[in-house]
């Protein structure tokens, strides 16, 4: 187990939540569950209580804790990707599994975690600064997922 990981607390779908993550993403992949030894408030004994995860090769532990908390802004993981492919692969995987479209790049998987599905290209533009920057960055604040070729036709002029 690593020495710091990230706790994601889900009402009762964390090893569903696991799967669908190593699925999806690159160095990602599903470890152990460990099941209730007894009854809790949230479960019965036997029920997935954890799950040992990674996204991305970030080590995650998925809490199946009920429904006293909800996942909110706070808190995403932020995926850089390459190309438009790779961003719409992304993108279409969280959002038509049940997950849903925020703004400037940002999703919700069904499960209510934020990801903010960023293109190198957007990163770049941003960096760059001055007046490349603020055209892409006007151009980002009107999209949903990010469209590649326009923030490369706004940062040129």
């Amino acid at each position: 187990m690593a020495k710091n990981t990230i706790c994601l607390w889900y009402d009762k779908d964390a090893e569903a939540a696991a799967h669908f993550y190593s699925e999806t993403f690159p160095d990602s992949a599903v470890g152990a569950a460990y099941r209730a030894p007894s009854d809790y408030p949230a479960g019965k004994e036997g029920d997935v209580l954890t799950v040992e995860f990674t996204v991305v090769g970030v080590p995650c532990i998925g809490l199946n804790g009920g429904s006293a908390f909800k996942h909110n802004e706070a808190f995403s993981f932020q995926i850089a990707t390459d190309d438009q492919e790779e961003t719409d692969r992304y993108w279409n995987a969280i959002v038509g599994n049940g997950g849903q479209e925020s703004a400037c790049g940002w999703c919700k998987d069904k499960w209510g975690v934020s990801w903010q599905i960023t293109p190198r290209a957007l990163t770049e533009a941003l960096a760059a600064g001055g007046d490349q920057a603020k055209r892409a960055f006007d151009t980002m604040m009107d999209m949903k997922k990010i469209d590649i070729a326009a923030i490369e036709a706004a940062r040129r002029g």
